[in-house]
């Protein structure tokens, strides 16, 4: 009588904030994949059901906790874990029938609460097969996390409370996870931490053997390395660096782009201009400096595109700080902008500041500054018109009326969630997400490229 397979466990997943926390996610999921359970796309199919919080603002806690009821209402067995782990005795407080709660990044204490849950199904179908990591992203490109944690005390934030000082990962770890990444046809390596500069920092950049190298745990070496890699088809990948904070040797890079090793782009949180906001912030205020590193990052790589964010309404900012801050960016001419209103978190050192920017006032300063980087951007973006770009290709849609069918794909200037977005008429049927394609841009708006494949 052949002995019947028990049904695996399913687990169902939320994730939520940053991609660090997706990275997160992935992992845990691989993780209980690798003990038998199955994942569940939907909250009736799973045994239990994870969220993934984010707890960054005010209003992402929000978020996380509506999250957390609607997983409850809809499944009624949810753990929870993430940025909001430290908050336990909020959450329970509101939803007591949670199962458990664990914080940020603690992965076995988040695997161990799955199985007193639901306990894993032991069956000959459990680890016969290698099967590659859980993704959360498409196939075609991935977030590759270097670092745990952060070592500045910004004033607006509390990511060191939540995740910890920096903590480094060995470089050699890090370039094995880029090669799988690669050989399962990663396309685009998107290189994210709390700070990408500092990497190696808490290590003393140390050393790792590397196929006959021996490159430090540093930003540059590490940037060099995953240039060297290739995909499946022996294409050069697209390697986007985020978080980078501005720190001297960030200038090395930049040649990196220029030889096309890395892809010509930087992610770097200036977060104001203005002296007396940043030094209340509680963050380096050389602004000056920064817009004559801009100009000679450009002269090197005049492609290079710079992506920023800021925040309007900190306590204290006068309208003057906002105007240099304004002024500034007409000078710096960033490529991609993002704005946040300032909004308190609990445990911030900034909740405690002077002078409070009344909310219709950061209402205010938030249109300004929109609209100034809105044509900041139409400008940018018009004058690619006519011009070839390189574009990896996101999504293919289905034959419309006319037959024809489109495409929506990014250029090098646009990273996936957070930036723009490039829309191609009329393409080839052969055309799969994560292919390379050449495009001859024909229209432009605000924030978008329009055009049709060349090759």
């Amino acid at each position: 009588m052949a002995s019947q397979i028990p049904e695996q466990k399913k687990v169902g997943m939320v994730s939520l904030g940053c991609p660090k926390a997706l990275v997160d996610s992935e992992r845990i999921l691989t993780r209980l994949r690798a003990d038998g359970y199955a994942m569940s796309p939907d909250y009736e199919g799973a045994d239990v059901v994870l969220v993934n919080t984010c707890g960054f603002l005010d209003s992402a806690k929000e978020e996380s906790l509506e999250a957390i009821g609607e997983a409850i209402n809809e499944n009624g067995r949810v753990i929870v874990t993430g940025c909001m782990g430290d908050e336990a005795e909020l959450i329970r407080n509101r939803f007591p029938q949670v199962l458990a709660i664990t914080g940020a990044h603690q992965y076995e204490d988040v695997v161990e609460a799955v199985h007193e849950a639901a306990p894993p199904s032991q069956g000959p179908y459990i680890d016969l097969v290698p099967q590659p990591d859980i993704k959360l992203t498409p196939r075609h490109y991935s977030y590759l996390k270097i670092s745990e944690g952060c070592n500045h005390s910004c004033a607006f934030c509390i990511i060191p409370d939540l995740r910890g000082k920096l903590v480094s990962r060995r470089i050699d770890a890090v370039l094995r996870e880029a090669e799988k990444l690669l050989a399962a046809g990663t396309k685009e390596l998107l290189v994210i931490s709390q700070d990408t500069s500092a990497y190696g920092v808490d290590t003393r950049h140390e050393t790792r053997p590397w196929h006959g190298r021996e490159p430090r745990a540093h930003m540059t070496d590490l940037a060099r390395e995953l240039g060297q890699m290739r995909t499946t088809e022996g294409d050069v990948p697209w390697v986007r660096l985020h978080y980078v904070y501005p720190y001297p040797h960030v200038d090395q890079v930049i040649p990196l782009m220029a030889e096309g090793l890395l892809t010509p782009y930087l992610d770097i949180p200036f977060q104001h201009a203005s002296r007396s906001v940043l030094k209340a912030m509680k963050r380096p205020a050389n602004e000056a400096k920064v817009l004559e590193r801009l100009k000679s990052w450009r002269e090197i790589c005049p492609e290079i595109a710079i992506r920023s964010s800021f925040v309007v309404g900190f306590p204290g900012e006068t309208e003057d700080d906002f105007k240099y801050l304004l002024d500034w960016l007409e000078e710096a001419q960033l490529d991609r902008v993002g704005a946040f209103r300032f909004e308190p978190v609990e445990g911030a050192q900034a909740n405690a500041l002077p002078n409070p920017v009344p909310e219709e006032v950061k209402e205010e300063r938030f249109a300004r500054v929109m609209e100034v980087t809105e044509r900041i951007s139409a400008a940018k973006l018009s004058a690619k018109v006519g011009t070839t770009l390189p574009v990896i290709i996101d999504e293919v849609g289905e034959p419309d009326e006319d037959g024809d069918i489109g495409a929506t794909g990014r250029s090098q200037a646009d990273a996936p969630e957070i930036d723009g977005a490039v829309y191609l008429r009329n393409v080839p049927e052969t055309l799969q997400p994560g292919n390379f394609v050449d495009v001859e841009v024909e229209d432009a708006d605000a924030h978008d490229l329009y055009g049709v494949i060349t090759q």
